[in-house]
């Protein structure tokens, strides 16, 4: 479960598998969460950024204070640059575009992320758009904001959910078992050497297998 992409004395780089919490959601106390499989082979572990759980690939942590303090700040100045790649329903005409759309989370029973450009939180997302099939498209995403849900809500707002997102507006599929949506890359300044530095997530098996599946139905 812990597939680890880089190791130092200062950060810890994994590839999320799907399914599995950062942290503990409370309600639960028997789930397993990333966080307490790291401490319990590691040692103290300082969390950075998350993942939603149904989101496969590259996260990373803090083992030690000054890491993460460090990390921390070159978040809350957008400094790091990450970027998702989706698959989803239908594709666009536009080869870029930029979602500007305000986001309010945490709404009703299912803790959706909705746009409200009254209560909302100005939210950007750079998209670009990587293949097209016939009746979906493969579209990397770079979210200059960090709000719940944001790369989610902002293709299903523009019409393009991601596929297997039933929660914001997704068909059922049987292409994958949950919504098709992967960190594939992390860019940051080491808070050690101070140089910056890039690490990629390779795609999981479902990730992997639906794409195979999409080129199948359309060559």
């Amino acid at each position: 479960m812990l597939n680890i992409i880089h190791k130092d004395k200062h950060i810890i780089i994994l590839n999320k598998p799907s399914g599995i919490s950062v942290l503990t959601e409370g309600w639960d106390e028997s789930a397993i969460y990333l966080h307490q499989l790291l401490e319990k082979k590691f040692g103290r572990i300082w969390v950075v950024h998350r993942l939603d759980k149904v989101t496969s690939g590259v996260i990373v942590f803090a083992r030690t204070a000054e890491a993460h303090r460090h990390l921390n700040t070159q978040f809350e100045q957008r400094e790091i640059e990450k970027s998702y790649h989706a698959i989803t329903e239908d594709y666009p005409e536009w080869e870029e575009y930029t979602a500007q759309h305000s986001l309010y989370a945490n709404v009703g029973r299912k803790h959706r992320t909705v746009v409200d450009s009254h209560r909302g939180k100005r939210s950007v997302t750079a998209f670009k758009l990587l293949k097209r099939w016939q009746a979906h498209s493969k579209i990397e995403a770079q979210p200059k904001t960090g709000r719940t849900h944001q790369i989610r809500v902002h293709l299903s707002a523009l019409g393009f959910p991601i596929v297997g997102d039933t929660l914001y507006g997704a068909e059922e599929s049987d292409l994958i078992a949950r919504p098709a949506l992967h960190a594939k890359n992390i860019s940051f300044v080491h808070p050690a050497t101070k140089k910056r530095v890039s690490f990629t997530a390779e795609y999981p098996e479902d990730f992997v297998n639906l794409i195979a599946k999409l080129d199948q139905l359309d060559p």
